[in-house]
């Protein structure tokens, strides 16, 4: 018995270094090349010869690669500060206001979700350039919003729906408002929830390709992920160098706060 019980726990571990290994050996080799020299272009090799900075320079030097990295950035606060403050009052409606058809609402929501993007494309590009938004970074905002919010509101619906319904029976007969329920009472509740919400809104906006690379045409308006594609294809180096600087902010973001993302992911499950 003990025997059997130690060979599953080597299987066990021999199984996870398993897994680890197929996914983080692209990773490593993405490093790896980003920090080869120019002989080793085409070869495939475990260790640099000799580990150099320069295909990093290279990329900060690119003209527009400090203005993507900031274009991203600004798309990304934007749609999570936009997406939370709809998603706190749209959570408020569904998870403390009774009325008729409210699971069914809310399972629309989500279902909005289910779309790929490729789906949407068409409409949202035509949106953008009936409404003059295109070749600007607002419209990649209004598209990554509409993929963002479902999920936000129901991830804050079902955060608010645990929350003690004493906390807003009292503010209530204390004469609080909607409005005040609203701000000075769930917001900071909240929190927590916001706070993993925001984090995967922005981790989503940040790796966004499709509807940046079909909303956007100029340089100026152009995201992170779209300057790594303009990148030559046959400068590995530098796409791999770019690649890490564009992907490792997203990485920091997941392993800095891993704990209230699983603690998200995990709230409930209660849609009705």
């Amino acid at each position: 018995m003990r025997l059997r019980r130690q060979v599953r726990v080597v299987a066990f571990y021999l199984g996870v270094a398993v897994i680890l290994g197929v996914a983080l050996f692209p990773v490593y080799m993405l490093v790896i090349t980003s920090l080869s020299n120019d002989s080793s272009r085409f070869a495939l090799q475990l260790t640099p010869q000799k580990i150099e900075f320069t295909n990093y320079l290279q990329i900060f030097q690119q003209r527009g690669m400090m203005r993507a990295l900031g274009n991203s950035l600004f798309v990304g606060l934007v749609t999570v500060g936009a997406s939370l403050v709809l998603s706190v009052m749209a959570a408020y409606a569904l998870g403390r206001v009774k009325f008729a058809g409210r699971g069914l609402l809310l399972m629309t929501i989500l279902a909005c979700s289910m779309f790929p993007q490729v789906a949407v494309l068409a409409g949202m590009f035509e949106l953008a350039r009936s409404s003059g938004l295109y070749n600007s970074v607002w419209a990649v905002i209004l598209a990554q919003m509409a993929f963002t919010l479902p999920f936000t509101v129901w991830l804050l619906t079902t955060f608010l729906r645990d929350l003690p319904v004493e906390v807003e029976e009292a503010a209530i007969l204390d004469g609080a408002t909607p409005f005040v329920l609203v701000t000075r009472i769930f917001v900071p509740l909240l929190a927590p929830a916001m706070v993993t919400t925001g984090l995967l809104a922005f981790i989503a906006s940040w790796n966004e390709f499709l509807f940046a690379l079909t909303l956007t045409v100029s340089e100026s308006t152009r995201t992170a992920p779209i300057m790594v594609a303009m990148i030559n294809p046959m400068a590995f180096q530098e796409t791999a160098a770019a690649s890490v600087v564009v992907t490792a902010p997203a990485v920091a973001l997941v392993l800095m706060f891993q704990r209230r993302i699983v603690a998200g992911l995990t709230a409930g499950n209660r849609v009705g």
